[in-house]
């Protein structure tokens, strides 16, 4: 069995998608815009190119996202993703990119479990815990 995480970002999927692949390197798998529904009733007008679904490749993990309802607020409480970066200067570059625009939770710092740990929000309020053990 397998856990995927599914980030709902409410009409900024795509721009989700292009802050990911710049930040930690994610590649898209596959995008499907409602438009391209076989449903025409899940498409409501003037959401015809957001993003029903998506699946992104961070690392070994996907990722999947949608705009979901499209409200332009996303929220994301009580979660976090968790990066294991290769070694502390991965870490550090992450945790920069990752918080640009966002909200640093925790500086990334050596710990006493870890060389390098921290967490931030980016700016779609998604947080991620960066960790190089």
């Amino acid at each position: 069995m397998q856990v995927t995480p599914y980030l709902m970002f409410d009409g900024r999927t795509e721009e989700a998608i292009e802050f990911y692949k710049k930040a930690v390197g994610a590649t898209v798998e596959m995008m499907m815009r409602f438009k391209d529904s076989p449903d025409k009733s899940m498409c409501a007008a003037g959401a015809e190119n957001k993003v029903m679904h998506s699946c992104l490749k961070i690392g070994d993990t996907a990722v999947m996202a949608s705009d979901g309802r499209n409200t332009g607020k996303p929220e994301f409480k009580g979660i976090s993703l968790s990066l294991n970066a290769k070694d502390e200067a991965h870490a550090d570059k992450m945790f920069e990119a990752l918080g640009e625009g966002g909200q640093v939770q925790m500086p990334v710092t050596k710990t006493f479990f870890a060389k390098r740990f921290g967490m931030v929000a980016d700016k779609f309020g998604v947080s991620w815990m960066i960790i190089a053990e």
